[in-house]
């Protein structure tokens, strides 16, 4: 696996659903492709020195998702329509993303009309093709 997780115990982030995120989102990026193997459930929890428990239920979530497969006695690979679907990951990510951001805003007060001032901004500023209407 070319990625290096990391994960964040303090970020308030369940550490199964940041190792979810991570590979969705290194599918959604190419980073893994088809076919590709992940570590195996031990492996993977020393690396990241979690229980092993939390990364059996984040490759179960994935594999729900269509995201990997399990071949018992061979392990987890990238499906390869997990990499068909990196645009709809993508999207998720994208979505996921903007509800933290947004969930951030109202949590210290801002408006409807401030938030949509920040993001339009934000807009601007790492999209410069919004700035010309494409």
């Amino acid at each position: 696996m070319p990625a290096v997780l990391t994960v964040d115990p303090r970020s308030g982030v369940p550490i199964y659903h940041q190792v979810v995120e991570q590979v969705k989102r290194s599918v959604a990026l190419g980073v893994l492709v088809a076919g590709e193997q992940l570590p195996t459930v031990k492996q993977l929890a020393l690396d990241l020195t979690v229980n092993p428990n939390t990364i059996a239920r984040a490759y179960r979530e994935l594999e729900r998702e269509g995201v990997i497969e399990t071949a018992v006695g061979r392990g987890s690979f990238v499906r390869a329509n997990g990499e068909a679907d990196s645009p709809r990951v993508a999207a998720e990510i994208g979505s996921d993303a903007l509800d933290l951001a947004m969930r951030e805003a109202k949590s210290v007060g801002l408006t409807a009309d401030e938030v949509r001032g920040l993001f339009e901004a934000s807009l601007r500023r790492w999209f410069t093709d919004y700035l010309r209407g494409d």
